[in-house]
């Protein structure tokens, strides 16, 4: 696999990714249910009442009194909401039928009634409310959950390329461990020849056994090293790991430590405009100040226009009672204006300044985040650049390391030195290639958490995060 197969598996697949994908899809249904503020809402109410009085005699006058009964029916409906704008309105049609008898007398009527009433504050609610509120604040929590899933997917990325890294190592110090070895069983066949004809001691067959035990016992830790490695990779890129039982990780590149210009100004200015951190700071901010212009509105009283409009139609009948509504004969009208203001305003005063520290607190703490990115950056350069030093000294160190062991194996062979010095070169020589395995990987490792510290993981991968 190579790692750009290994990191399209992860953004597919890591358990990790796949649950931080759906804050954004809470977020964003938490804006949708926000606007339900401006749905309209239907009320429907339906009465049916009787009510009777029973008759007599006034003892005094001697009055006959008769007994009366009424039965009443009314239909209410109705259709209100909010406009963006602050207005409320309510509009509603109210219809009854009355019947009332009275001994033998029975009279009728009915009435009708349809109107709208409108309410426009002007100074609490007006520039901002509670619904209005609530949106602003509910696409700002949605724009953070964007970028907290943009921050997710940089990390695992950094995580897959890391273990890759880490794969490949460990593959190649398997190869280095069979080179040495090959070297220390060499070294054991020639010793015991050479002890067999008398031109060696004992002694130094055994040394070189002895090697050869420890270097077999290094590679069975190096090809365990491999497992683990696998391992790690693949809780990466599958949510599904009991599947991948069996199945063996080829890392399809080569360790290679490519030149690499730094610049710490650049990577500031990408960490100060790409830091998905940084940005959530910025966004929790501006959601502060939201909050702040929301308080200070609610400092003002509550100063209303109000007014109503209607049609009033009453008859014997129902149908002739909403004739009249249609004839328009009968119109109602109002305006006026309300004003309410709770008298010393506390809870509204200690909420406002409250706000004003919160933005206060989220000021500090967004230039508190901005000077931490830049420690970091400077950090992740000085790194990079340690450690691309480090793989030029260990291949120069390889190098004179297997300079002075086949120089030392020539002088064995002509009997100018001893087993133990060519040992002691074959472990030097194994350590320094492990030490250049290491700082090649730990130099590309460091170029993967410059891009993290500079948020630019994703543009270096090629990877487009759309949004809905």
């Amino acid at each position: 696999m190579t790692l750009e197969s290994c990191i399209e598996q992860a953004l597919k697949n890591n358990l990790q990714v796949r649950i931080q994908r759906l804050a954004p899809e809470i977020a964003r249904l938490s804006v949708s249910g926000a606007y339900g503020a401006y749905e309209p809402s239907f009320s429907a109410n339906l009465t049916r009442s009787f009510r009777a009085t029973p008759g007599g005699v006034e003892e005094e006058t001697l009055v006959d009194i008769p007994q009366n009964e009424s039965w009443s029916s009314s239909i209410s409906l109705g259709l209100g909401g909010l406009l963006p704008t602050g207005l409320s309105y309510q509009m509603r049609g109210t219809f009854g039928d009355h019947d009332f008898t009275r001994g033998l007398s029975r009279e009728r009527n009915a009435s009708a009634y349809v109107g709208i009433n409108l309410t426009q504050p002007l100074l609490k609610n007006f520039w901002i409310d509670g619904p209005r509120y609530a949106i602003l604040v509910a696409r700002k929590d949605l724009k953070i959950s964007e970028l907290s899933l943009r921050q997710q997917l940089i990390n695992t990325i950094t995580d897959v390329e890391t273990a890759y890294l880490e794969l490949i190592a460990a593959r190649e110090n398997v190869a280095v461990q069979k080179k040495a070895l090959e070297l220390a069983e060499e070294l054991y066949r020639d010793n015991k020849k050479r002890v067999e004809v008398g031109a060696l001691a004992p002694l130094d067959e055994k040394q070189a056994e002895s090697q050869m035990a420890a270097t077999r016992a290094a590679l069975i830790a190096a090809q365990n090293n491999v497992k683990v490695r696998e391992n790690t990779l693949k809780s990466l890129i599958t949510d599904r790991f009991a599947s991948m039982e069996g199945v063996r990780l080829v890392p399809s590149e080569a360790l290679k430590a490519l030149p690499h210009t730094f610049s710490l100004q650049d990577s500031w200015s990408k960490a100060l405009s790409m830091r998905p951190d940084l940005l959530q700071a910025r966004e929790r901010l501006e959601r502060q100040h939201i909050t702040l212009k929301y308080r200070k509105n609610q400092l003002f009283p509550e100063l209303d226009i109000v007014g109503s409009y209607g049609q009033r139609g009453q008859a014997h009948e129902i149908s002739g009672a909403l004739s009249g509504v249609d004839r328009g004969d009968n119109p109602e009208h109002s305006y006026g204006i309300v004003f309410r203001y709770p008298l010393g305003n506390r809870t509204a005063r200690s909420q406002y300044r409250a706000a004003k520290v919160q933005v206060q607190q989220s000021l500090l703490q967004l230039k508190q985040i901005e000077q931490a990115v830049m420690v970091q950056v400077d950090n992740a350069i000085s790194q990079a650049r340690s450690a691309l030093e480090q793989v030029e000294a260990s291949r120069a160190a390889v190098e004179y390391a297997q300079i002075a062991l086949d120089a030392e194996k020539k002088k064995l062979e002509e009997g100018k030195s001893t087993s133990f010095e060519v040992l002691r070169l074959q472990r030097d020589l194994t350590s320094r290639r492990s030490e250049y395995i290491r700082a090649v990987t730990d130099y590309n490792a460091a170029l993967a958490r410059l891009a993290q510290a500079e948020g630019s993981t994703l543009e270096r991968h090629g990877v487009v995060v759309e949004s809905d």
